[in-house]
């Protein structure tokens, strides 16, 4: 089915590509009600979708939105299937995101590159290249650094002395990677990120706060995305970590010799300080702060402009400020709320007396 679908696609004037709901139902395995020839060119929130438009209806709470949509076609989950709605075919799929994922590489070109050297780039001593590498305008790779087979380098990129970038890695413009950092295969970093700066670490002595001077690795492990202007610094003693297909999302700090396991989500704005530990599969949502020496166990979860001031056990979601146990933070919370009231009534009982 899927090559069929390649022979009937074609390219509209963004770039994009052009799929039938037939062509759709086949990629993801759905059933198909209404317009097999309903034409998809874009993908697009059910609320401003067009007549062109692919859309999906996975939670409840957006079916009132389903049922007035222009979407040429929706992914919708089984729960859905009833539902009236105004577009012009549907797809029952058991997982409407996961069937997005499919559908996506085919309505979008993914971008292009060529491989080879760009004259305006500089390349130190001793720099090896893999095969196939794509190395951009005005890049600069420092002496003895190396870099893995089919990696793309963008504009402005530096590239430390000695670093090594491994295979299939991307770096967008003006990503710096540091002197004593190593990058594993596939990994995906954005712009403006910098790899393996020194750390925060100072000594008072003499009148004057003394640096420490950081002589450890920054290591970002395999098929790890880093978002844009995220800062990871390199170790002072010991080596920074980042495991495994963790993601971490725009403007975060990792500080010095911070370990943070496999499979991790890091959201935005969030600040790990120096020597902490994060275990496998954590989430940790936007904004949280976590003090230093700090463990998170695996598969805890902190919510969002959480405290973190002491260790999480494994499997936990904690919140709040300082953060506790979620429930035992709701709590407070609603403690808090009514603290007003119980003032009020106090006050008119020291009133009457």
């Amino acid at each position: 089915m899927t090559s069929s679908v390649e022979n009937r696609q074609s390219t509209s004037g963004e770039g994009v590509r052009t799929l039938t709901a037939s062509d759709i139902a086949g990629l993801v395995g759905g059933t198909l009600t209404g317009d097999e020839r309903a034409e998809v060119r874009a993908l697009a929130p059910l609320d401003r979708a067009t007549e062109s438009d692919l859309s999906f209806l996975a939670n409840a709470r957006y079916a009132p939105l389903y049922e007035r949509t222009r979407a040429s076609t929706v992914l919708i989950a089984p729960e859905f299937a009833e539902l009236a709605t105004t577009a012009a075919a549907r797809i029952v799929v058991a997982k409407p995101h996961d069937a997005m994922l499919t559908v996506l590489p085919k309505l979008y070109r993914a971008p292009t590159r060529e491989p080879g050297v760009h004259p305006t780039s500089r390349l130190g001593r001793g720099v090896t290249l893999g095969n196939d590498v794509t190395i951009g305008p005005y890049v600069v790779i420092g002496d003895g650094a190396a870099i893995g087979d089919r990696s793309w380098l963008e504009a402005h990129v530096v590239i430390g002395a000695g670093a090594v970038v491994g295979a299939d890695v991307r770096l967008f413009p003006a990503v710096t990677v540091y002197s004593g950092t190593t990058l594993g295969a596939r990994v995906m970093v954005h712009s403006g990120a910098r790899l393996g700066s020194d750390g925060f670490g100072y000594v008072f002595r003499n009148g004057i706060h003394d640096k420490i001077p950081h002589v450890g690795r920054c290591i970002v492990e395999d098929d790890v995305e880093i978002g844009a202007n995220t800062t990871v610094d390199r170790g002072s003693f010991d080596d920074t970590v980042i495991g495994a297909g963790t993601k971490i999302d725009n403007l975060v700090q990792v500080a010095h010799n911070v370990r943070i396991g496999r499979l991790c989500l890091i959201m935005a704005q969030v600040g790990i300080a120096g020597s902490g530990r994060v275990g496998d599969g954590v989430i940790v949502a936007g904004q949280v702060g976590v003090a230093g020496h700090v463990t998170i166990g695996d598969g805890a979860r902190i919510a969002g402009q959480a405290g973190v001031f002491g260790d999480v056990p494994g499997g936990e979601t904690w919140s709040g400020y300082p953060a506790r146990p979620h429930r035992q933070s709701l709590r407070a919370s609603a403690a808090l709320l009514r603290l007003a009231e119980i003032i009020k009534k106090l006050e008119k009982l020291v009133e009457r007396e």
